[in-house]
């Protein structure tokens, strides 16, 4: 009998004892989970606060491109507008026709960012950013030719990069050839622009001042930041500085894809 109820004793002690941990691993577990969730919860929450910052940067960084590039071409062909209005009308009539051009070219680009600050939440954004790419770069030569800059432009494209990359490469000659403008013109400026084998190649360099010779504006210095910023977003490098050995001007950037 005694050894009987030592054997049942020692039944329910197991019993017990394994209802205790079945119980603890059910704790444990649903603590498990809890936390899980809550950490889950946080990395989409600064996911998505990363991802309001990087669109906030990108409108930024267009809103820069759009009004330095198109701004200051204007201030500079108003100037010669109203330099030579009363002695050479013809070429004060060509330069109020480029202001008119890069206006307009200005207002849609401005618009269409704007439209993107204005969406909805879950509202569809690829229609409504200005589509700029690769064959848009002789409109750029041609804007800064009529600033007085002699723009060689020079493309081989053996791929088509992607949209975003294109976007990239766009505004990075755009802004190096407003800083041409601003800083050296009149001058000579070489823009070499290749795509192969996945990397994307940007070599803009000009003949102008060297280092201390060149123009200052007002307002500046964002301009090399920002292409930094752009190449870096798409993995890649841009260095921007006086060339070794002679005057004027270099910026080289690679946008791998």
């Amino acid at each position: 009998m005694t050894g009987g109820q030592t054997y049942e004793g020692g039944t329910l002690a197991v019993h017990l004892l394994f209802g205790l941990l079945v119980l603890g691993a059910t704790w444990a577990a649903g603590t498990a989970v809890r936390e899980r969730r809550e950490s889950l919860r946080r990395a989409i929450e600064q996911a998505a606060e990363q991802a309001k910052v990087e669109e906030r940067m990108r409108i930024a960084r267009d809103i820069h491109d759009v009004v330095t590039h198109s701004v200051g071409l204007i201030a500079i062909k108003a100037g010669v507008a109203n330099h030579v209005v009363a002695t050479r009308p013809e070429e004060a009539r060509e330069a109020l026709t480029v202001i008119e051009e890069v206006s307009r070219r200005a207002l849609r680009d401005m618009r269409a960012t704007l439209k993107v600050l204005r969406r909805e939440p879950g509202g569809e954004a690829q229609d409504l950013r200005p589509v700029r790419g690769l064959p848009d770069l002789p409109s750029l030569a041609r804007t800064a030719e009529a600033a007085g800059v002699r723009v060689d432009l020079r493309t081989d494209r053996a791929e088509e990069p992607p949209d975003g990359v294109a976007l990239a490469a766009y505004r990075i000659v755009q802004e190096a050839l407003t800083n041409v403008v601003k800083h050296a013109a009149p001058t000579r400026c070489l823009v070499r622009v290749t795509a192969r084998e996945g990397v994307l190649t940007i070599d803009v360099t000009d003949d102008g001042p060297g280092p201390g010779r060149r123009a200052a504006v007002p307002g500046g210095g964002m301009g090399i930041v920002g292409m930094a910023e752009r190449a870096a977003a798409h993995g890649g490098t841009l260095t921007a500085g006086p060339r070794p050995g002679a005057d004027g001007f270099r910026v080289l950037g690679t946008l791998p894809y």
